[in-house]
This record gives C-alpha cells, sequence and structure tokens, in this order.
C-alpha cells in the first residue's frame, strides 16, 4: 500500500514539474534568426492567457513581436531574449492592439524601441486599454495592477504592407482586412518562410471572436494559406501549418452560423454558449472566451 502511495504522489509531482517545465522552457528556436514561445499549456491572465511572442534578430538588431500583457510579462520576455542575442531591440510590432498582446510595450519603449502597427492599431488599443484598466477584474487584473500600467501606443504605423530592415534580413508587415481586430497584421519573415499570424490564428485555443469580422477574417486566413511559408506562429497556441489555418476557417464559420440561429431565439448566456461548445470543433484550451465572444459579438445591447 505505501509503495502505492509514493508511486501516485510521484506521479502527481511528476505532472505538476512537467507542467512547469512547459510553462518555463522559454524561447523556442525556429531558425537561427528567430524565435518564439509558442504551446504555452497554461491560459491564465497571470501568463498572458496563453499569448505568443517572438523574436526576429538581424545584424543591426531585434525586432519584438508582441509585448505581451503586463510590465512583469515584458521583463520575462526580455529575460529570456537575453539569453539568446544581446543585440539592442530595435522595434516591436504589435500584431494586434489587445492588451494581452500589448500591455508590455512600454518596457520596450523606454529602451528607445520603436513601436510598429498598423494605421487603426493606437486608436484601438486606447479604447480598449481603457476597458481594461476601469474593470480589471473582468481581466484577471487587480485594481492595483491596473493602476500601475502604462500604455505605450504604437509611433509608427502603416496602412497595407511595409517593410522593416534589420541587416541580413527583412521582415514585411501586412494588413489583408479587418479580422480578428480592424488592426491585425501579419509578420511575415521571406528568407525564413516564417510567419507570425498574431491572432488571426488560434491553434488548439477557442479563439476570442468579440471584435472580429468574419468576412475580412476568412480573407485573411484565405491569403496566408497562398503564402510560401513553412512555420506559422499563431497568437495562441502551438507552432502551426496551412492545415491550422484551414480548421480556423472552419471554426469561423461554424461559430458564425451556430451563434446567429442561437442568439436570433434566445438571450440566456450561459445556455448558448453550452450549446455552442457541443456543436464545435473541439479544442483543449479557453473555453471561457466562447460565452465572451458571444456577450461581445452576438449578444450585444440593441439600441
Amino acid at each position: 500500500m505505501k509503495n502505492i502511495v509514493r508511486c501516485a504522489v510521484l506521479a502527481v509531482f511528476c505532472l505538476f514539474l512537467c507542467s512547469h517545465l512547459a510553462q518555463a522552457q522559454g524561447l523556442i528556436k525556429i531558425t537561427d534568426r528567430i524565435y518564439s514561445y509558442a504551446d504555452t499549456k497554461d491560459p491564465s491572465p497571470s501568463n498572458s492567457f496563453g499569448a505568443n511572442a517572438g523574436i526576429i534578430i538581424g545584424d543591426k538588431g531585434i525586432l519584438v513581436i508582441d509585448a505581451l500583457a503586463s510590465a512583469q510579462e515584458a521583463r520575462r520576455f526580455l529575460d529570456d531574449i537575453r539569453k539568446v542575442s544581446d543585440k539592442p531591440i530595435r522595434y516591436v510590432v504589435d500584431t494586434h492592439s489587445h492588451f494581452d498582446h500589448t500591455f508590455g510595450n512600454a518596457e520596450f519603449a523606454a529602451m528607445g524601441a520603436v513601436i510598429v502597427a498598423q494605421d487603426n492599431c493606437a486608436e484601438n488599443m486606447q479604447i480598449s486599454s481603457r476597458q481594461v484598466i476601469e474593470n480589471p477584474e473582468s481581466y484577471g487584473m487587480t485594481k492595483e495592477e491596473a493602476g500601475v500600467v502604462k500604455i505605450a501606443c504604437p509611433n509608427v504605423m502603416f496602412a497595407e504592407k511595409t517593410r522593416l530592415g534589420l541587416g541580413g534580413v527583412n521582415v514585411d508587415l501586412l494588413f489583408i482586412a479587418p479580422s480578428h481586430t480592424r488592426d491585425s497584421l501579419i509578420v511575415y519573415v521571406p528568407e525564413e518562410k516564417t510567419v507570425f499570424a498574431g491572432d488571426i490564428l488560434f491553434t488548439d485555443y477557442y479563439p476570442y471572436m468579440g471584435d472580429g469580422d468574419i468576412q475580412g477574417w476568412v480573407k485573411t486566413l484565405d491569403h496566408l494559406m497562398t503564402m510560401d511559408a513553412d512555420t506559422i506562429v499563431p497568437g495562441h497556441g502551438p507552432l502551426s501549418t496551412k492545415k491550422d489555418l484551414a480548421d480556423m476557417k472552419e471554426y469561423l464559420l461554424a461559430f458564425d452560423t451556430k451563434a446567429r440561429s442561437l442568439c436570433a431565439t434566445s438571450g440566456n448566456l450561459q445556455e448558448i454558449a453550452a450549446e455552442m461548445k457541443k456543436s464545435l470543433p473541439l479544442r483543449s484550451r479557453a473555453d471561457f472566451l466562447i460565452m465572451g465572444s458571444i456577450q461581445a459579438k452576438y449578444l450585444k445591447p440593441k439600441n
């Protein structure tokens, strides 16, 4: 009996250790110039809701893709960057305006990094940031944490396409259409055949659709499927392929059709969310975003 108990305790300890190792694995090497977080198992607020972030290293400096959800998270990210390279951080690219990808901006801006985003991002960030700071508990933050947030909006923006040179590697920023947000962009490194899709792609995570434009989102996913890329880094989830883009498109269309149908006859958020989960393609993480998406997009108060 004692041996059984010891084995059980050891098994629990191993699961605990493996879980924490997975969360603390640091940046994954994708190519000699590109590193990223990926496949974060813990979608908690303290872990940037499982948001991915990455870096591209040029001869003249580093480009950061997304700064995570807080100054603390940004500092953790910076520590991991310094384990890979001591080159100066020249740019931070915000893939979109949501706080889990941008509240760490100020830490990098204080180091002299230029923050780059799509034209709509600064305005959207000001609106969404205010919502978070005024209602911190709804976003997994305390009032004290919200009170010390420093918002650093983009200071360089573009409409549809721009290229950033880092020395030895070029980075293309592309805006195809409003999708996950009105400012969601693609980061493409053609020489490395690597794409950072931001929250245009959630892989094995239920996506947040509250600010989404379904038609534009599908158009953007279709464009991504035509790109010459071997590796796709989603906004949340593991490193991905074009099959994951197709699965995301299928999910969005299924969600939109079902949500519209259910919300036309019911206003009960919990019942709608439960029915949605039963009918949607299964994903393993962040199912709370089903309810959030329905409430924000499909059950908005009618004027």
